[in-house]
Parts: structure tokens; C-alpha cells; sequence
């Protein structure tokens, strides 16, 4: 797929313009959004993925197009799982109720310059090195298997990890946040606040996560245009699923079950593929290895149901333990 510098420029102005309006939207005044709201930009974000596959089938064809209806459905997923963490973090740092949308906005787009890099050099390595999908196949099959067998953390507590505990201990910082500013002057000196924490701490957390996705997108498309597009529009509206699931993220009992069976399925596929294009000297005598590949339409099908099935056991477990506890 070869993607001209003015398309690849084209999707970057887009994309640019949809956080620059999500940016003055939610600069100009801090607040805790209303379902409607949250439901409203979340229906335009959609859309505009929806829009954005389906004009992916008229210009490229229509494998491109599924690739990236897999890929963005994948990483969607695998983002709305990040959100309990998130949860986590806004606890962690007392962060206010009314200042998330900023600290949310601004950590996800670390987050996305951060997956950029990782994109790219995922590709640099791919076209390098094919027989980097046996390693990748692997990874997201021992992550599937420590996801089912080990579910989410039950820490109710947020850990910093290694970066944010020395900007924390390093930088001159306020005990309060000052609206959504970064630094402030204070009895003559200038000193950060506890949102520069907060938004290193989203950032570097979601590119943890990255360590799963973005192998997981690489099993299902190995275009890079496609890797980008599925996870900006993943990113875009994470901050209104945030709100407006609010709750309801606790009764997804199953989820991490869902999430197992696609990163498995995924890295079992990429281990088929890197098989049927083998270079290996030592397996095979370096020829490939005639064994069948799940097509991105099958594997587009198994995970939209697994999410779907998943879903919906949670939802009804979920009901079946509220209505055991008011009996």
C-alpha cells in the first residue's frame, strides 16, 4: 500500500484540527461533561472512523478497509481497558472532578505522540526483520494467557512508576492544583503543579499499554497508514468514554476474558503468518511453511463477537448480582 506524502499530510491536518477544537472546547472552561454532551462527541468521533473505513474501501479496496475497522475495533477495546488505570490515577492525585477533561485531553495526546514513535519504529523493524512476528505472536499469546488467568489488578491503588516517581521527587511542586495550569509563582519562585504528575503519569501509562496494542494491530495490518489511523481514532473520544462509562467500567466482569481471547487469537495469527513467509535458516530450511492464515475478515468477525459476547455476559452478571443483593 503505498500512501502518497499528501494523504499522510491530509490525515495529519485532520487529525491536528479535531484536538485543536477538543483543546479550545475544553480550555475555555473546565467542567464535569453531562451524558449528553460526552454522547454527542463521542457519536462525532465515531462517525468520523466509520466515515474514515469506509472511504478507506473506495480509494484503497476493500481488504484495506477491513484492515482498519479490525485494527481500530481492536485497539478501541484494548483502550477502553486503560480507562480503569486512568480511574486509578485521577484517585491517586485527588485530581478534581471538574479538571479530568483537561488532565485526560492533554495525557492523551502525550499518549498519541508517544504510540507515534512506537508506530513508527514497530514498521522500521517489520520491513527490517520479518521474523520479528514470531516474537510479537509470542509476547501477545503469554499476555493473553496472564490476562485470563490473572484478570485485572485488584489494587485499588495507583503505583507510579520509575519516571514519575523522579519528576516527582526532582521537581519543585505545589501540594494544589492551580485550575489546569502546569506552573505557577509562588512567594517569588516558580514552581510546578500536580498536574504536570498527572499527565506524565496518563502518558507513560497508556504507552505500557502500547506494548500490547501495538503488536496486537500489527497481527491484523502491517500498513503503518492504517496502524496510525485505527489508534488516533482510538485515542479520539477516549476522554468522553471515560465520563460517560463512569461506573459501568466496574461491571465489565468479563472484560479482561474478551481481551485475552483477541490478544491470543491475534498472536496465534501472527505466528501463523510469520510461518507461511518463514526465513528463519533454522526451521524449515528457511522456506515457508504451508500452514493456513485467519483473513482479516474472519479475524475482523471472531473479535467483533468475542467483545460483543463478552460484553454482554458482563452486563447480565452484573444485573443478576444487583438484583441478588436488593432481594
Amino acid at each position: 500500500m503505498i500512501i502518497p506524502s499528501w494523504i499522510w499530510a491530509a490525515t495529519a491536518v485532520l487529525f491536528a484540527v479535531l484536538f485543536v477544537i477538543d483543546l479550545l472546547v475544553v480550555g475555555r472552561r473546565p467542567h464535569i461533561p453531562t451524558t449528553a454532551e460526552c454522547v454527542r462527541w463521542l457519536s462525532l468521533y465515531i462517525g468520523l472512523a466509520v466515515a474514515f473505513g469506509l472511504g478507506m474501501a473506495w480509494w484503497a479496496g476493500r481488504e484495506y478497509s477491513v484492515q482498519f475497522f479490525a485494527g481500530w475495533i481492536t485497539e478501541y477495546s484494548l483502550s477502553v481497558d486503560n480507562l480503569f488505570v486512568f480511574l486509578l490515577i485521577m484517585a491517586r492525585f485527588y485530581v478534581p472532578r471538574e479538571l479530568q477533561q483537561s488532565a485526560l485531553m492533554w495525557g492523551i495526546f502525550i499518549a498519541l505522540v508517544l504510540r507515534a514513535v512506537f508506530i513508527a519504529l514497530g514498521a522500521a523493524v517489520i520491513a527490517q526483520y520479518s521474523w520479528v512476528f514470531y516474537f510479537f505472536g509470542a509476547f501477545l499469546v503469554v499476555t493473553a494467557i496472564k490476562l485470563a488467568t490473572e484478570g485485572e489488578t485488584d489494587d485499588d491503588e495507583y503505583r507510579e512508576n520509575a519516571l514519575v516517581r523522579w519528576v516527582a521527587r526532582v521537581l519543585p511542586t505545589t501540594p494544589d492544583f492551580h485550575g489546569t495550569k502546569l506552573r505557577v509563582r509562588l512567594e517569588g519562585s516558580r514552581v510546578w503543579t500536580p498536574m504536570l504528575i498527572v499527565l506524565i503519569s496518563l502518558g507513560t501509562t497508556d504507552l505500557v499499554f502500547a506494548l500490547d496494542s501495538i503488536p496486537a494491530i500489527f497481527g491484523l495490518t502491517q500498513e503503518p497508514y492504517i496502524v496510525f489511523a485505527a489508534n488516533v481514532f482510538a485515542l479520539l473520544g477516549l476522554r468522553q468514554l471515560y465520563f460517560l462509562l463512569g461506573d459501568l467500567l466496574n461491571r465489565l466482569v468479563y472484560l479482561s476474558i474478551g481481551l485475552a481471547i483477541v490478544l491470543g487469537f491475534i498472536g496465534v495469527k501472527l505466528v501463523l503468518e510469520a510461518l507461511h513467509t518463514n526465513t528463519l535458516p533454522f526451521l524449515n530450511g528457511g522456506e515457508p511453511v504451508p500452514v493456513p492464515v485467519p483473513s482479516t475478515g474472519l479475524s475482523l468477525a471472531i473479535i467483533v463477537t468475542v467483545l460483543a459476547v463478552t460484553t454482554v455476559a458482563s452486563l447480565l452478571a452484573s444485573r443478576r448480582e444487583q438484583n441478588a443483593d436488593s432481594g
